[in-house]
């Protein structure tokens, strides 16, 4: 598959130290393995766990750019923990922001994508999750807005197989340091 190249020269920034993988994340994603047996003991309790901003980030922090595989989304400073919020009325519901490269991006849909199908995945189903690009980040912000929320697209976009093979690359390094992202 040939990929226009949007951004050829990104600039990289330095990436914080990799807090513990959650308890929830390793129970319940493809993705993260700790290499540990799982315990046969279930947890009884009824009670919900929380679940901050720093946990999801740490769940998209390293995401490969689908345009630069060997760097993450949070190395090209397209993710960061404080674009992350929960609505304050509804603790299970919250926003995703992320800041395309470059204005003219044309992943952006694809990192979108990328990062609400790391949480889907991640999450507990209670969860609603909106991604929202950045506002005044991108020429198509409310064509981008619509598309990376609205169910049918999606679930669209993921019966396609060449865009599920270039996701589940990019899926592929989560988890990892973010050293270790594959070319």
């Amino acid at each position: 598959m040939s990929i226009e190249i949007f951004n050829p020269n990104p600039t990289v920034f330095a990436t914080a130290k990799a807090a513990r993988t959650p308890a929830y994340a390793k129970g319940n994603s493809l993705w993260l393995d700790d290499g540990q047996p799982e315990s046969d003991e279930e947890d009884e309790s009824n009670d919900v766990e929380v679940i901050d901003q720093d946990e999801i980030f740490e769940l998209i922090r390293s995401i490969s750019d689908p345009e630069h595989r060997s760097m993450t989304l949070e190395q090209l400073a397209v993710v960061s923990a404080p674009q992350i919020s929960f609505d304050a009325r509804v603790p299970d519901r919250l926003t995703v922001e992320f800041t395309p490269t470059v204005p003219h991006c044309g992943m952006s849909t694809f990192i979108g994508l990328s990062i609400r199908v790391r949480l889907l995945r991640s999450l507990p189903q209670r969860f609603k999750v909106d991604i929202k690009v950045k506002p005044g980040s991108h020429q198509s912000e409310h064509a981008l807005n619509k598309q990376l929320n609205d169910k049918e697209r999606v679930a669209a976009a993921l019966e396609n197989p060449a865009l599920l093979e270039v996701l589940e690359q990019c899926l592929s390094t989560v988890g990892g340091h973010p050293d270790s992202a594959v070319v």
